[in-house]
């Protein structure tokens, strides 16, 4: 059995570039880092029609599974493998098949909510807030659904200041004051170089 993961929080509002953020951690550091999204953490709302599902609020922390994601925390935290749940956008489902997540010395999770819950926060060694300006917020995410999701450029700009920018102002920009480092997006010169040392000495700690 191995040693129990460390793990490091990268947060922010949706479109801010927290995703983007904690890929690259991911990546310079592997193989001793691997990524977790806390979007496969959302409900399974395959017992809900169709049509129903669409009037969820997905910017709501309401929208989270948060004992299956306490499981896999505690899980981790023994030294063992976990199967981690995949879900599928499209239909708001989680699908039957997991994903097997072998233990690494860091595990960097990017999410909305990372540091909203209390008993989440304490189990990060460290975390990071993506600050982002709204216009560059709203300017990603048009840009994302537009191309993925085939919807209009006044569907997704109605969804986003009528949804997802108060629920941002009630629940995200708060982890702000209780995030260990806030790093704007983009981000300055010299900002990669300086968390890779910190989030190396981190694993270097006996």
């Amino acid at each position: 059995m191995m040693k129990a993961p460390l793990h490091v929080a990268v947060v922010g509002g949706s479109g801010s570039g927290k995703t983007w953020l904690a890929e690259s951690l991911t990546d310079a550091l592997a193989p001793r880092a691997a990524r977790i999204s806390l979007d496969d953490f959302y409900r399974d709302l395959s017992a809900l029609p169709p049509a129903q599902r669409e009037l969820v609020n997905f910017d709501d922390p309401a929208a989270i599974d948060w004992d299956v994601l306490r499981t896999a925390m505690d899980n981790m935290a023994a030294g063992g493998a976990v199967d981690l749940p995949v879900y599928d956008f499209a239909t708001h489902t989680r699908q039957a098949v997991s994903r097997r997540f072998a233990p690494v010395p860091l595990v960097i999770w990017d999410g909305l909510w990372l540091l909203h819950p209390e008993w989440l926060r304490r189990r990060f060694a460290t975390s990071i807030f993506v600050e982002c300006s709204p216009e560059l917020r709203f300017a990603r995410r048009a840009e994302r659904d537009l191309r993925e999701r085939g919807r209009s450029l006044e569907s997704v700009r109605r969804q986003f200041y009528e949804e997802v920018e108060p629920m941002h102002e009630q629940f995200v920009e708060p982890q702000r004051s209780t995030a260990r480092r806030v790093l704007s997006s983009p981000p300055e010169n010299g900002w990669r170089e300086h968390l890779l040392l910190e989030l190396q000495a981190l694993t270097a700690q006996p």
